[in-house]
């Protein structure tokens, strides 16, 4: 009987483990594959949330921990963070033995797994290359990442289509769709009291998911967007349950903003959290009205959810959407509160995904797993070649 593949999936945040969730679990299952889970970057850090928390509670065993961000917010503290990153991915891959990596997106402790993954000479699985959006150094680490990878998993044709331009091999390029996608289907929309006893929310009013990441701007700069958004969502009469920053740099502004609503909120309008588990995510999701910030969630899930969304700024630009649901506004106060009125009208259907969105059909997670325990899966990989 041949040995199985052992697969170490890299997750260095709350929103990429999210994602890589199904991934993880048709892995886990697979009679071929041994999942290995190395944990890194926001996970360990207080500040964001603990999340590795999340993962040992829904079942998984992390094999290494590799800490990245010391929690200043700082330029220099992203590029230091990156090369601890690196020197502890590898040094977890070598002592993991570990075939295959997969990492997923454009962040900065999937940069440091790909770099490890390949200068320690293993085949490296990227999950959402092609994509297109430019957020502070997204595009340029995604893209630094698919030069790395020997298979990719896209989640759109379209997206497929640009990896084979840039350079890569037509064989070596899947389209298996969003893994974003692959939990929806299971999760029910809950009753209408759900949020506000959930959170603590006063009265019955309609409640507004807010999710703002930085663009590496000054704290200052961050700090004045997400006082825009927090008084549009205010001016439109609704509540709002805010989620904290990624790590990037400018975060400290975001949550100034959030600390300031919320010291002058007596009329319980206002709940921040540092992280949501992925399930319980989603449940806020499908129970919003809306959701208001420059998450990929409002591009990618929230269609699917069934809930309109205002994509605030150039986070995402370039991502394509999911479906009707989103309306695109600059940064200012004026024009995200008019987004929100315009989304607030819209009447979005959710549905199975394989109907209702440009993302796939919910699936992904399966489909990857059963790509990486092909048995001839590393023929002529190695070493990179690059096309053109």
């Amino acid at each position: 009987m041949a040995a199985r593949r052992s697969v170490a999936v890299i997750t260095g945040s709350r929103a990429e483990y999210g994602l890589l969730r199904t991934v993880m679990q048709a892995v886990q299952k697979h009679k071929a594959l041994r999942l290995q889970v190395i944990a890194s970057g926001m996970h360990l850090v207080r500040k964001f949330g603990y999340t590795i928390n999340d993962i040992t509670a829904d079942g998984f065993r992390i094999d290494a921990r590799v800490p990245m961000h010391s929690g200043r917010d700082t330029h220099l503290a992203q590029a230091e963070a990156l090369a601890k990153g690196v020197s502890g991915t590898a040094r977890a891959l070598d002592r993991l033995r570990s075939d295959l990596v997969v990492v997923l997106g454009d962040r900065v402790e999937a940069l440091a797994g790909a770099l490890a993954a390949s200068t320690t000479n293993r085949v490296l699985a990227h999950i959402h290359g092609g994509d297109v959006a430019p957020g502070h150094l997204d595009d340029a680490f995604r893209h630094s990442i698919t030069k790395l990878a020997h298979l990719h998993f896209a989640a759109t044709p379209d997206a497929g289509r640009r990896l084979i331009r840039l350079g890569e091999w037509p064989e070596h390029v899947y389209v298996v769709g969003a893994p974003g996608l692959d939990d929806l289907r299971s999760i029910a929309k809950p009753h209408a009291r759900w949020l506000a006893d959930e959170f603590g929310f006063a009265g019955d009013g309609a409640i507004a998911l807010i999710v703002q990441h930085p663009l590496g701007r000054a704290p200052h700069e961050e700090q004045r967007v997400m006082d825009n958004i927090l008084d549009a969502v205010a001016r439109c009469g609704l509540c709002g349950l805010i989620i904290h920053p990624n790590s990037d740099a400018g975060h400290s502004g975001i949550l100034r903003a959030i600390k300031k609503r919320r010291q002058n909120d007596r009329d319980r309008r206002w709940v921040s959290v540092e992280s949501i588990p992925r399930l319980k995510f989603l449940q806020c999701l499908k129970a919003v009205q809306i959701l208001v910030g420059n998450s990929s969630t409002g591009i990618i899930e929230a269609h699917s959810a069934g809930t309109p969304a205002v994509n605030v700024g150039q986070r995402q630009a370039g991502r394509l959407r999911g479906g009707r649901s989103v309306v695109d506004c600059t940064e200012s106060r004026t024009a995200i509160k008019a987004a929100i009125s315009k989304a607030r009208r819209m009447r979005i259907r959710p549905g199975p995904p394989r109907r209702s969105s440009a993302y796939g059909n919910g699936r992904a997670g399966s489909e990857i797993a059963a790509i990486l325990a092909r048995p001839n899966l590393s023929d002529n990989i190695q070493p990179k070649r690059i096309r053109y």
